[in-house]
């Protein structure tokens, strides 16, 4: 089987594409921006028709939210035109087609965990396009998979954990937003996670984060209690910290979808950054007490 995978060198591609570089009777076609120009739609379309893989897994996107909201034509084309052009060269060499979606996609209202049903209504630019590209995939390919994520952060590319580190060796308080509440996810467990869904052919929409929920300023302390930092987190809510665009408060993401589907759901959030602090050398290996869930 060929996997034709998009975004290769970012956050989740940096740990997707090794992995699947191990597991056997795989090959791989992997691209960036550097190779492949993604609002080049004739380059994209060739280069998939020359390659003919049997699944494009499609992970590169415009992700600044904030810059979206007065770059709003190019986010609109590497994040709707590029996936509508991925998903129509998939169907014309019928090949599956799995797309990297995001919690944006809804409003944040409320408290209850969203099903992969509920209605979709973004708040901000980088939101709507990606509904949009949820819908277009889903019209224009008939073996798409639609993953919704949520929170990454990982050893590559820039992330919440990172920052908050660096803060905390220059701050003795740091104010984090206590009213955002969403499930931070490990880029190497989801990356674990797609390498099980491609080839299945269970198509359809899916949840997939690391379990349990938090806040922002939650999140953040279990980050300094674990890596042993001295900073003190100050819960404050989101209207002090105005931004371009709006976040969406209740990014809870329910995940019956997977057990429905015969999927493994990903290991707690608290597991996860253990893990992720270990691998980075941000704590040692004994240093994990408390960082999984009693």
């Amino acid at each position: 089987m060929k996997v034709f995978v998009t975004g290769a060198r970012g956050q989740l591609g940096a740990d997707l594409c090794p992995l699947l570089a191990r597991k056997k009777g795989l090959t791989l076609d992997c691209t960036d921006r550097e190779d492949l120009d993604l609002c080049d739609t004739d380059a994209v379309r060739q280069r998939v028709l020359n390659s003919r893989p049997d699944v494009i897994l499609h992970a590169a996107a415009y992700t600044d939210v904030d810059r979206a909201e007065r770059e709003s034509e190019l986010c609109r084309r590497l994040n709707l035109d590029a996936t509508a052009c991925l998903a129509e060269a998939a169907e014309q060499i019928g090949a599956s087609f799995l797309f990297l979606s995001s919690d944006y996609v809804f409003s944040g209202e409320g408290e209850e965990f969203y099903r992969t049903s509920a209605p979709k209504l973004p708040l901000s630019v980088y939101g709507l396009s990606k509904s949009l590209a949820e819908d277009a995939v889903l019209s224009l390919c008939s073996r798409a998979m639609i993953v919704r994520t949520s929170w990454l952060f990982g050893r590559h590319g820039r992330n919440f954990v990172y920052t908050l580190l660096s803060r905390a060796e220059r701050q003795e308080e740091i104010p984090v937003v206590c009213d955002q509440i969403g499930s931070p996810t490990y880029t190497k467990d989801l990356a674990a996670s797609l390498l099980g869904m491609i080839g299945t052919e269970r198509y359809g929409v899916y949840h997939v984060t690391n379990e349990g929920v938090c806040s922002r300023a939650e999140f953040a302390a279990e980050i300094l209690r674990l890596a042993g930092g001295s900073a003190r987190i100050l819960p404050v809510e989101s209207s002090v910290f105005p931004t371009a665009a709006r976040r969406p408060l209740n990014s809870r993401l329910s995940k019956d979808c997977l057990t429905e589907n015969g999927f493994p759901r990903l290991p707690h959030w608290k597991d996860a950054l253990a893990r992720f602090l270990r691998e980075t050398g941000a704590i040692g290996e004994t240093n994990t007490e408390g960082g999984t869930p009693p």
